[in-house]
């Protein structure tokens, strides 16, 4: 594998991203896929997993997209025909350094600080750098003079967004897309630690003064219809497993506020630029991964102190300590006065 060695402030032409998943960390990759077509006019190309390439096809800055389900010799010898100027390595891991060692092109690395997370979430030593990953992954760029143009993060949704409005008008009467009172909570998590409990789902449901659609994917559908039972309204709707990610990123896109945990739909609410209130179970925000860029309409709710938190940095299907009061500490009450607050 080759390092990093072109003169300095020379714009490749022909450049290589690596993120292989998930939904958010190839969201917060946006700003890098923008600068680098932009500042640079670099041709840019970008290898994922399959199941989100999606995602990179709708971004008119991509101009092509790689994809692998299960190997990389999927994709690799494709991606050696291609000839780059440079391989921006944003996964760093056994596989993304696969790739650059077949290519052997110039390439740089972003720093993953695995370390630091590894003393956050072992012993509850903060050695954490006060940087979002976005910031971070930027900084991998510095020896080519790339600058954060501050636009924030893309999240391109293909099509007409018109059905989506003529839906919700459907599900929910009232609606009025020009003056949206519309929740949306995000019920669904990678991973049981970071979801909303489903009793506070329920409680701010009923308290919301307006139409509320519920997001989540197959396995939260069931949650979503206890919603629905439970609040007894009409204008509580269950979305999960019923919407692809842009029809659910489309329902965002007209919602006032968005409920959500630590999830890739909140990096797709940051960039559509719907304020959001994040609730934080076991992953904390000094990972780098909240809301981006920081915006004062963006709340978070998060226990702290908590002895036991993080417990991860991903995320467990089940609290560790059994008690889950990383997220069970965070009332209704104050999820609903937080929508609430237009301060």
């Amino acid at each position: 594998m080759s390092s990093m060695k072109q003169t300095k402030f020379q714009k490749p032409k022909k450049v290589l991203i690596i993120r292989f998943s998930s939904i958010g960390d190839i969201v917060l990759t946006s700003p890098v896929i923008r600068v680098a077509k932009k500042q640079w006019s670099a041709e840019v190309h970008f290898v994922t997993k399959s199941s989100f390439a999606s995602i990179l096809e709708a971004n008119p800055y991509v101009d092509k997209v790689f994809s692998f389900r299960k190997k990389l010799s999927e994709t690799t010898p494709l991606l050696k025909r291609e000839k780059y100027d440079l391989v921006i390595d944003l996964h760093r891991n056994l596989r993304s350094f696969l790739i650059k060692l077949a290519l052997k092109k110039p390439s740089v690395s972003f720093n993953k600080l695995n370390k630091e997370k590894w003393l956050m979430t072992k012993f509850k030593i903060n050695q954490l750098p006060n940087i979002h990953i976005v910031d971070r992954y930027l900084e991998t760029l510095k020896p080519f003079n790339i600058k954060n143009d501050n636009q924030g993060l893309d999240f391109f949704i293909p099509g007409n967004k018109a059905w989506v409005e003529s839906d919700l008008k459907k599900h929910f009467p009232s609606f009025d897309a020009s003056n949206s009172n519309l929740l949306t909570i995000v019920v669904g998590g990678a991973l049981q630690t970071k979801r909303i409990p489903i009793n506070k789902v329920i409680a701010v449901a009923q308290q919301w003064n307006g139409p509320v659609a519920l997001l989540g994917g197959p396995s939260e559908k069931e949650d979503g219809n206890i919603v629905v039972r439970k609040v007894n309204r009409k204008n509580v709707v269950n979305f999960c497993g019923s919407t692809s990610l842009f029809e659910s990123a489309s329902i965002v896109s007209f919602a006032q506020k968005v409920l959500t945990p630590d999830t890739g739909m909140m990096h797709i609410a940051a960039a559509l630029g719907i304020p959001i209130v994040s609730v934080w179970g076991n992953t904390i925000p000094a990972f780098g991964m909240t809301p981006y860029p920081e915006n004062p309409n963006n709340k978070i709710l998060e226990i702290k102190p908590l002895k036991c938190r993080p417990c991860s940095k991903i995320g467990y299907d089940e609290c560790p300590q059994k008690h889950f009061r990383c997220m069970v500490d965070i009332s209704a009450e104050q999820m609903i006065n937080t929508l609430c607050d237009e301060r």
